[in-house]
């Protein structure tokens, strides 16, 4: 979960305000000290569209009160997750990428930045302090797939920045991440040799993969299903937004059991082996909509997040006694899942292009962000901060650079 808050003369501007999943409970950050302040909080700026960016905003905007401000694919996805909670009325102010707002005390560039996702932006934000990158979640894909490939100009020509917020969650893992491209290779030919029925499971908000599927479906004669209420509903806020071609045209579920097996391709969710989702079902053979046979495949088209290892191993099983073939992502000889995150040559490059005064590094575990700050230093940047929930760092001033720990009580909240 992301809930960060930069301060300055007073003022307050929040970035992104997500949630995370613990033993089946989903946590948010416990807004308490910026709801107590909530007349200097002058916004709050969203990145992108992952939960754990956005997806504490229904629970908590009401103790916020503070316009939303983010791009179109986001804003489209938020306003479905306001609706239904009942929230009607929320300000949205929509953006557009190299905009540059004044809100209050900070000037705003938005900057395109690549991620697994359509519309992710980096942000400058500068007083007259100083000038701060936050880079959200990024890695650097030049060929994206969907969305703006990352341009290293975009990066040299800033000028100033004395501290730069950079994600660590690959700080761990050397070299450079694959390109979402690169996986058009790998998914081809795992479906291209299927004589059954196809399923394919990635995550719902990566729209680049949604794309790469239907031009696969294309030159393989099959029909594409979207299967999954999180996945419907990015897929046709992403159409709306004008980023899946008209090769994306999938057909109704209930259509499938009509076609002959080899014309067959659902692209469901649930590779993280959730109950209750649609791959689940699939693996329980209770699916309303489609009935998997012995020979059929199912293809992983993601990483096992950490601490999900279990549940993933059931599903798998659970296939493989039907006798379904099941490839992993995670141990395929081809590429079949790219990561959103920068690995160590991706931060090594950033450092480089920046040229920060300062390195903050977040996401993570302690060793990613530590790892992150040891790259840092190697690439000639003079301080780096590693801190924990709740600390204060003071990027500007007499005191600069330093952090206060524990300055603030980041306790958490849960939904019901």
């Amino acid at each position: 979960m992301n809930l960060n808050l930069f301060g300055h003369d007073g003022q307050w501007l929040m970035v992104d305000c997500g949630v995370t999943f613990e033993d089946d409970k989903i946590a948010m950050a416990d807004p308490q000290f910026i709801e107590s302040r909530r007349d200097a909080l002058v916004g709050i700026i969203v990145t992108h569209i992952h939960q754990d960016h956005i997806g504490a905003l229904p629970d908590l905007w009401e103790r916020l009160k503070a316009p939303i401000y983010t791009t179109r694919f986001t804003a489209k996805v938020l306003d479905r997750a306001f609706a239904e909670r009942g929230l009607w009325d929320v300000p949205i102010i929509v953006v557009e990428t190299g905009d540059c707002l004044e809100i209050g005390a900070f000037d705003i560039t938005w900057l395109p930045i690549t991620h697994s996702t359509a519309e992710t932006h980096a942000l400058k934000i500068t007083t007259c302090a100083g000038s701060v990158l936050h880079t959200a979640d990024w890695k650097i894909d030049e060929t994206p797939v969907v969305g703006i490939p990352f341009e290293h100009k975009t990066f040299a020509e800033l000028e100033g920045i004395d501290a730069i917020v950079c994600d660590s969650t690959n700080a761990t893992t050397p070299g450079v991440s694959v390109s979402e491209a690169v996986l058009y290779e790998g998914l081809y030919d795992c479906i291209a040799q299927a004589n059954g029925r196809v399923v394919v499971s990635c995550f719902a908000s990566n729209i680049a993969r949604l794309q790469t599927l239907a031009e696969i479906a294309s030159v393989t004669d099959r029909y594409i299903a979207i299967m999954g209420r999180s996945m419907r509903q990015l897929s046709e806020a992403a159409k709306a937004c004008g980023y899946l071609n008209d090769r994306f045209n999938p057909t109704d579920p209930d259509h499938l059991g009509y076609l002959p097996r080899e014309e067959v391709m659902a692209i469901a969710s649930g590779n993280q082996g959730d109950v209750g989702s649609a791959l689940y079902r699939l693996a329980l053979d209770t699916h309303p909509d489609l009935n998997l046979e012995a020979g059929d495949l199912v293809v992983l088209s993601a990483k096992t997040i950490p601490g999900n290892e279990e549940k993933v191993d059931r599903l798998v099983e659970r296939f493989e006694q039907r006798d379904i073939r099941v490839i992993l992502g995670d141990n395929s000889n081809a590429p079949l899942h790219a990561t959103g995150h920068p690995q160590q040559g991706e931060l090594a490059d950033i450092y480089g292009l920046v040229k920060p005064q300062l390195a903050i590094p977040v996401h993570g575990e302690s060793v990613h962000m530590q790892a992150n700050a040891d790259i840092a230093r190697a690439c000639g940047v003079p301080d780096q901060l590693v801190g924990v929930n709740g600390d204060l760092f003071v990027i500007a001033g007499s005191q600069a650079p330093c952090i206060r720990t524990g300055a603030v009580e980041a306790g958490r909240l849960y939904r019901r």
